[in-house]
């Protein structure tokens, strides 16, 4: 049966010496596998549109097992990304995030539009580390294991929140910050961007300059949640913690 859906090509394999087998995120049926044969081949019809973060149209034969791709069309290539190494290498660790929390052929509300968004405001120069923070929150929901961060998760205040436990999965206060003492420190502005992230409209995502101290904040809590909850463990990830490493050295010699 031939099928068109819309999708982003979220992860892809080598098969044989000639094939590729594309993981696409699609608007119609979530995460989808098929076979792209001869998808290697540089004249192939499909080189074009099986690279990384593709967003394209594409039909699809499905028979019992694995699909084939019978047809693409690109719609945006996002270029600009995948020709900048920390464009590229945040695009990536969001493109894991989806293939590794979601299941194939289930769709997830909404998934598919926060994954292009992501990627359209990358191609038009939103800070890729702030994103990915938006993203990440984002695919605790996606994942089934969003904190609570509408009040304190011990006794329910809705009082300013000091801190957040990862033990407890959300906001402490400062009248409960004695039952994790392994709690991480929040300013105010960590609370609020926590809470924004996990509301956000990304269609109105406006310009979000952050402090280094606010995005370190940000990213040690948010790590050390996926670490504790989510079950995975992700490549992509140790690579940006590489790049960054490479960064902060460029950094100090200049």
């Amino acid at each position: 049966m031939l099928e068109r859906v819309e999708a982003i090509v979220i992860k892809t394999v080598d098969y044989g010496e000639t094939n590729k087998i594309i993981t696409f995120y699609t608007k119609e049926r979530g995460k989808l596998a098929v076979m792209a044969r001869g998808a290697k081949k540089p004249r192939s019809q499909f080189a074009a549109v099986s690279q990384p973060f593709i967003y394209g149209s594409y039909v699809i034969y499905k028979g019992s097992g694995l699909g084939t791709l019978n047809q693409g069309d690109p719609i945006k290539s996002f270029r600009k990304i995948r020709e900048d190494l920390t464009y590229a290498s945040y695009a990536m660790y969001m493109a894991e995030l989806v293939d590794r929390l979601t299941e194939e052929n289930k769709r997830y509300l909404w998934l598919f539009d926060w994954l292009y968004l992501c990627l359209l405001h990358m191609e038009e120069g939103a800070d890729p580390e702030v994103l990915s923070r938006i993203f990440e929150v984002k695919m605790l929901e996606v994942a089934g294991i969003s904190p609570q961060l509408d009040h304190c998760i011990c006794c329910g205040s809705k009082e300013m929140p000091v801190a957040f436990s990862i033990r407890f999965a959300g906001f402490v206060c400062s009248r409960c910050l004695h039952k994790d003492e392994y709690a991480y420190p929040c300013s105010p502005q960590t609370v609020r961007l926590l809470k924004l992230f996990h509301d956000m409209n990304l269609h109105r995502l406006g310009n979000i300059s952050l402090k280094k101290e606010t995005k370190q904040q940000l990213k040690q809590i948010i790590r050390a949640y996926y670490d504790e909850y989510s079950g995975v463990t992700l490549k992509s990830r140790r690579f940006l913690d590489q790049l960054d490493r490479m960064t902060d050295g460029l950094n100090i010699d200049t």
